[in-house]
C-alpha cells in the first residue's frame, strides 16, 4: 500500500498579513482539500468524498467500516491508489463483503465538514451491530488528564497549518498508538480506523481515543463500531453523541482541557474520580 507524502496534505499560498498595523505579504501553508474518489471493484458508481490528502487508503476503509461494508480485515483483499493517481482509490472486497457495498446509500459527493452529508438519511446502528464491550478498562484519571498534551505534540500538519482536526489513539498507559489529521474531524477518525483495520487491531478493546473537536453522534457511533470503550473529545458532546454512548456502555468525556474534564456516560472506568468528588 503506498502512502502520500506529508507535503500533498499542505498547500501554499501568498497572502496579506496585518501585525502590529503594518501590512506584510509572505508565505504560509494551508492545509490542504481535495476530493479522492473512491472506487469499489464491481460498483459502478464511486464514492467521491472530500478530504486532506494523506492516507486515502485507510481512509477509505474506515469510511466502509463506519458504513458497515467492512466488518474485519479478512474482508479486505486489497486496497491501494489508482496506478498515476492521487486523487482516487480502489478497494477490493471479498464476495460478502461486496454484496454489502452494494448497499452504500451515498450519493456522489459528501463533503469534508459533515460525515453525514450526500447520506439519504441517519441510520444508528443497530444494538447487535455494534461489537459488545468489556468492563474494562480502568484508567487514572491522571492519564487521562495528560493525552491533550501529547496529541498536540503529534500533531505534524497542523503545526505547519493550523485549521486541521485529529484523531488520536491510546493504550491505558496513556501512550499514543497512532493518530491521524484531517480537516474533517469524521474523516480524521475514519483514517484511524481504517490504520486500526489494516493492522488487524480491531476489536479496540483496551484503547482510549482522543478527538480534537466536539463529540458529535457520529464519531461515536464509529468508535461503538471499532469497540473503544473510552471516547474523549477536548470540546462538547452533542446530546445524542450522550445518549449513544450511554446506550453501548462508551466511557464519554468532554471539555477535556487543562485539569479539568466532565463524564457524560460511563464513569466507572476512569480510576480516582471518586477520591475526586467534592
Amino acid at each position: 500500500m503506498t502512502a502520500l507524502p506529508h507535503r500533498y496534505s499542505q498547500s501554499p499560498v501568498r497572502l496579506l498579513a496585518l501585525e502590529a498595523g503594518t501590512l506584510v505579504a509572505r508565505d504560509d501553508l494551508l492545509a490542504a482539500e481535495a476530493p479522492l474518489t473512491i472506487q469499489v471493484r464491481g460498483n459502478a458508481q464511486p464514492i467521491v468524498t472530500m478530504r486532506t490528502p494523506g492516507h486515502d487508503p485507510e481512509l477509505a476503509l474506515g469510511l466502509l467500516h463506519a458504513e458497515g461494508v467492512i466488518r474485519g480485515r479478512a474482508d479486505v483483499l486489497a486496497v491501494d491508489h489508482l496506478p498515476g493517481r492521487v486523487d482516487a482509490v480502489r478497494v477490493a472486497l471479498d464476495a460478502p463483503a461486496r454484496v454489502r457495498a452494494a448497499h452504500l446509500q451515498r450519493s456522489l459527493l459528501a463533503n469534508s465538514a459533515c460525515g453525514v452529508c450526500g447520506k439519504t438519511g441517519i441510520d444508528l446502528p443497530e444494538s447487535g451491530d455494534v461489537p459488545p464491550l468489556p468492563a474494562g478498562p480502568r484508567v487514572d484519571m491522571d492519564i487521562v488528564l495528560g493525552l491533550p498534551a501529547v496529541q498536540r505534540a503529534a500533531q505534524l500538519v497542523f503545526r505547519h497549518t493550523g485549521g486541521l482536526h485529529a484523531a488520536a489513539l491510546f493504550d491505558v498507559a496513556g501512550e499514543l498508538v497512532a493518530l491521524r489529521e484531517d480537516v474533517g474531524r469524521h474523516n480524521a477518525l475514519d483514517k484511524l480506523v481504517g490504520w486500526a483495520l489494516l493492522q488487524d487491531r480491531l476489536p479496540l478493546h483496551g484503547h482510549m481515543v482522543l478527538l480534537s473537536g466536539r463529540a458529535s453522534y457520529e464519531l461515536v457511533q464509529k468508535c461503538a463500531l471499532a469497540a473503544v470503550p473510552i471516547v474523549c473529545a477536548v470540546s462538547a458532546p452533542s446530546s445524542l453523541a450522550v445518549e449513544l454512548a450511554r446506550r453501548y456502555g462508551i466511557t464519554l468525556i468532554g471539555f477535556l482541557r487543562g485539569d479539568r474534564f466532565n463524564v457524560y456516560a460511563a464513569p466507572e472506568r476512569i480510576r480516582g474520580l471518586d477520591e475526586a468528588r467534592a
